[in-house]
């Protein structure tokens, strides 16, 4: 492992990055890449490794510091190509092992990919090829999602579908702070913000109770 990428895993707070886990999280880059030539994993716009490990790896594994540790099992509804799943799953090896991690995605093709890197990985993931917004009564512990739907329903679909949580981590770009004003007319919200590692228009939303307004 290149020390200069070890340096640059290690620019994310409260992670101790570990050589295997570097190795791991370029392993995965390396299988995004070859995947994404059949299917889009992700943007083929994105196509250089240094892209990709800042934009969708580092990009995930900055929530790390607020999935509970807590509880047995963690959801990322929409997960597409494992963003954050799958990065999550990566660090979860080294810090919780007995956390599963549930990767909801209802496209065939992207599910077998997350098998793939899964067994491969010898991750401890679930992957659950459904639409989320069939499945009822969920319990877990945190729940996370990047780029799946807008704010409001998400907070919709954690509200009709989920029996017990813990917190939920969202990625907010650009226009985050108007879709959170805009929320906030309508429901109340327990949560704190942080900025992201690798967008200045960006950050990280974590919602530890929701409840919607009286209309």
């Amino acid at each position: 492992m290149d020390n200069q990428i070890l340096n640059f895993y290690s620019q994310i707070p409260n992670l101790n990055v570990s050589r295997e886990t570097c190795n791991d999280l370029e392993s995965l880059i390396s299988m995004i890449m070859e995947k994404n030539r059949k299917i889009n994993i992700i943007s083929r716009e994105i196509f250089e490794k240094e892209q990709i490990r800042e934009r969708h790896i580092i990009d995930s594994a900055q929530i790390i510091d607020f999935v509970d540790l807590n509880y047995n099992t963690t959801c990322d509804l929409g997960t597409g190509g494992g963003m954050p799943g799958l990065i999550v799953a990566i660090v979860m090896k080294r810090i919780k092992n007995d956390m599963k991690i549930n990767l909801y995605e209802k496209s065939h093709h992207k599910s077998v990919f997350l098998m793939e890197v899964s067994k491969k990985m010898n991750l401890n993931t679930n992957v659950i090829q459904k639409d989320i917004f069939t499945v009822k009564n969920i319990e877990t512990g945190t729940i996370m999602s990047r780029a799946f739907k807008p704010l409001p329903i998400i907070l919709d679909l954690v509200s009709q579908n989920f029996r017990k949580y813990k917190n939920i981590i969202l990625f907010m770009g650009r226009t985050g702070n108007k879709t959170l004003n805009d929320t906030l007319k309508v429901w109340d919200l327990d949560y704190e913000v942080k900025k992201s590692l690798t967008n200045d228009d960006s950050f990280i939303l974590n919602i530890k109770k929701i409840k919607k307004k009286i209309s």
